[in-house]
């Protein structure tokens, strides 16, 4: 059924929010599943560090390793989910990490709406990797 709802999106029409809305919900079902894989499953500490992978300043770290990466398609999704006029933002990150995990989930959800599987798995399997050192770097 979820293929017949994908089918019916265009993405060329829709805006940057809708596909980020699509994305996030894309981006925190997978990190909630690869951390059920690695054996977390206390809830509080599954939470906690769920939250270290879905938090804005978890994509801008991303968006800034891996935009070099992107294609041209991929970069304009990406403006395009970051620069949509949004008329609020994280209350824990600053503005232009707020636009930078916009975009980022922007184009994670274009990318699942066009059932562009073998490019989402290497972005997100590349995210993980990404906030994993990062943690490491900060001992937590």
């Amino acid at each position: 059924m979820i293929d017949e709802f994908k089918k019916s999106i265009d993405t060329r029409l829709i805006n940057g929010s809708d596909l980020a809305y699509i994305g996030d919900a894309y981006y925190e079902l997978y990190v909630r599943c690869y951390l059920l894989h690695k054996g977390i499953t206390k809830p509080n500490e599954l939470h906690k560090l769920a939250t270290k992978y879905v938090q804005a300043e978890s994509h801008a770290l991303i968006v800034d390793k891996l935009m070099d990466s992107f294609d041209s398609s991929e970069l304009d999704v990406f403006h395009r989910g970051r620069n949509y006029n949004y008329r609020h933002h994280n209350k824990n990150g600053n503005m232009s990490q707020y636009l930078k995990s916009s975009g980022f989930e922007a184009l994670i959800g274009y990318l699942y709406i066009n059932n562009n599987y073998s490019r989402l798995e290497e972005i997100m399997g590349l995210s993980i990797k990404i906030i994993e050192d990062n943690l490491g770097e900060k001992n937590v």
